[in-house]
């Protein structure tokens, strides 16, 4: 009689394998290991429907450790995942494949995030997790848990290693985020060799001290039924996040490189794949096969699934006919921003000078009243980047309705959190921290941008305006860096109706938004507004044809504008552009462009309190005054006078320039 089980497993492993051979190029390793716990799981427990992969109410499963991609390839094929075709997975790892070297969010359905980058996947299933809590705290009435699924993570040894997944995973056991589960495959291998000469901590006394419930299942190369009982174990425990700690040997199966780190990421070869199969007792001959009775078997799940969700569907229209308010609430959370709040002009209402940290937050808090959706929070420093929603909770065990987010000085992990927290949907996440540690979050705002996420990066403290705590927090060549990301917003407002122009943008672009913000006060400037949405624009004309042009942005659109009220004293016209965001300026139509930066207007200075980078292609026969350097201690206004960013210097470049 056949084990349905045993022949299942090993299809996938099979097609794994075969289909990293094919490409000459992959890891083989995990997937050999991991294919009885990630069977196990995705048979026995995840609530999904391969026939509607983005039902809202799905387990969702995170392959953090994302090298092992043709498991989750085989997996996807095997349980009828139509967009994973057979042609897919003999296609891996080559140009126009949707089969990408690791999972790409948005190729198959069913890839719930892109994971590549170790321990990054981990901490996006916290976001995850995080938002079901919070959106079933939200959402559900008594005998309507229209928001009840749980996040599964499956990692390896390197991701545990990362000190992102340190940081995720102390805040998920703070936060006692009992729907999430880490299926940790513990194979003792990696790259260079066994882990024992780089990670021999116990990691279970590491998690119980986090506070997570800590399994074992001692032999995950074969004990189905012990995977099957610790995720059950898992399930049952809901005051805290578990870990299963699933040992398994790397290879398993081909007698040659079992438990060695030659297959972690190279192809087994034909005669080890004949001995592997020999091993494992697959009989079949042709290559990329899978048994008639496994397709029978995801067949007969399929109905299983398909009714899971008739039945949550039928749940949720009755729910939606006797809570009309709450339907009304899942469609605004659910669904895109509403025009009225992107053409809402009292978004732009101020009256006064302020700090752009400052009207950050007042802009922040309207758009919260008519954003339920928005979730978010700073790294420690709330208070200061004016990023806490005021009047409301915080998102605590206690408190999964709260809208705010303690997370504490954990930068990496909370940008990889809120990118789990898009991902998962029902929510817009934003985080805050200091500009300068965009360096600390670099990699998760490189991932967000990767798979097209709207996050929002709320970054304060935007320049050497930092004064006196100096060069360490002053940042320098962070605003290069972050326009140098493809498909990322670098805005850096110059004033509050500026700012708000940003969040406006940074609601209905597809990627993520990093929003500068100052620490010193700024002018508010009777000419800005809804024209900030073009990215760049005329602020004012000093006199008429000017033959001069001076951009700025944020604070130094300041120095700008007094430099052309100079110039136009001594009789020269000017035209000063604010530029609050490259990249929206650069997508609008080449007359808009040519009507701001016209070609015979090629005298023009540009003035950045950062590095020069990037400047070059509009300064045409100009100059930039910048900062190649880093800055020093010191208040504010003496910096600035110090390295020449000032109206004056401004001013005389311009004159120079034009030979006066």
């Amino acid at each position: 009689m056949i084990n349905i089980d045993k022949l299942s497993v090993n299809t996938i492993r099979i097609l794994a394998v075969e289909g990293v051979q094919k490409a000459n190029s992959g890891h083989p390793g995990l997937p050999l290991g991991a294919a009885p716990m990630a069977y196990t799981l995705w048979s026995r427990h995840l609530k999904h429907n391969p026939k509607n992969p983005s039902w809202a109410d799905r387990d969702r499963f995170v392959l953090s450790a994302g090298h092992g991609s043709m498991l989750l390839y085989a997996l996807l094929h095997t349980f009828g995942y139509e967009e994973a075709t057979l042609d897919q997975l003999k296609n891996f790892r080559q140009y126009g494949a949707k089969t990408a070297g690791h999972p790409e969010y948005g190729h198959i359905a069913g890839i719930e995030t892109t994971t590549g980058p170790l321990g990054q996947g981990i901490a996006n299933a916290v976001g995850m997790a995080m938002a079901e809590a919070h959106l079933a705290a939200m959402f559900n009435k008594d005998g309507y848990n229209v928001v009840d699924h749980y996040t599964y993570v499956l990692s390896g040894d390197g991701c545990l290693m990362e000190g992102v997944a340190s940081e995720a995973c102390s805040l998920a056991g703070t936060l006692k985020l009992g729907k999430l589960i880490l299926l940790y495959d513990r194979n003792k291998i990696t790259i260079e060799g066994e882990t024992d000469f780089a990670f021999d901590e116990d990691v279970a006394k590491r998690f119980e001290a986090y506070g997570w419930q800590v399994l074992t299942v001692e032999d995950g190369n074969e004990d189905i039924d012990g995977i099957d009982k610790a995720i059950a174990a898992a399930k049952a425990e809901t005051g805290k996040p578990s870990i299963i700690i699933i040992k398994t040997a790397i290879g398993y199966g081909c007698p040659a490189v079992q438990g060695k780190a030659s297959c972690h990421g190279s192809p087994l070869g034909d005669e080890n794949i004949a001995a592997l199969k020999q091993t494992l007792g697959w009989t079949y001959s042709e290559s990329f096969y899978v048994p008639d009775e496994v397709k029978a078997e995801a067949g007969r799940r399929q109905k299983a699934y398909t009714q899971a969700e008739e039945k949550w569907n039928a749940m949720f229209a009755e729910y939606c006919a006797k809570y009309p308010d709450m339907a009304a609430l899942w469609k605004k959370c659910f669904g895109p921003v509403d025009e009225s709040v992107l053409n809402d002009k009292s978004l732009y209402d101020f009256d006064k000078p302020l700090a752009t940290r400052q009207s950050s937050g007042i802009i922040l808090n309207r758009l919260a009243e008519k954003l339920p959706g928005l979730f978010g929070g700073s790294a420690d420093l709330g208070p200061s980047n004016n990023s806490v929603i005021k009047g409301k909770p915080y998102f605590a065990p206690d408190c999964r309705e709260g809208v705010n987010i303690h997370y504490g000085i954990r930068e990496f992990a909370m940008a990889a959190i809120a990118n789990g927290l898009a991902l998962h949907g029902g929510v817009i996440p934003y985080v805050a921290t200091f500009f300068v540690f965009t360096d600390y979050l670099k990699n998760a705002v490189r991932m967000s941008a990767l798979m097209n996420l709207p996050v929002i990066y709320v970054m304060t403290h935007d320049s050497i305006g930092v004064g006196e705590d100096g060069p360490t927090h002053q940042p320098i060549e962070q605003l290069a860096c972050m326009r140098a990301t493809p498909n990322t917003y670098m805005w850096r407002p110059a004033d509050s109706k500026e700012t708000a122009a940003a969040y406006i943008s940074a609601l209905t672009v597809s990627g993520p938004s990093v929003i500068a913000l100052s620490r010193q006060t700024l002018p508010l400037y009777e000419e800005t507004g809804e024209a900030a949405l073009k990215g760049g624009y005329v602020l004012k004309d000093f006199g008429p044809n000017p033959s001069v042009i001076l951009i700025g942005t944020g604070s130094e659109v300041e120095i700008c504008y007094k430099a052309g009220q100079k110039l136009l004293e001594e009789g020269i016209a000017a035209r000063v552009v604010s530029m609050p965001c490259i990249e929206v300026f650069e997508q609008q139509d080449e007359a808009y462009k040519k009507s701001v930066l016209p070609d015979a207007l090629d005298k023009r200075v540009i003035v950045e309190a950062a590095a020069s980078f990037g400047w070059h292609k509009y300064a045409a026969n100009g100059e930039i005054i910048a900062l190649d350097h880093f800055g020093a201690s010191g208040p504010a206004g003496k910096l600035y006078e110090a390295f020449g960013l000032t109206a004056e210097n401004a001013a005389a470049t311009a004159k120079k320039l034009l030979g006066k």
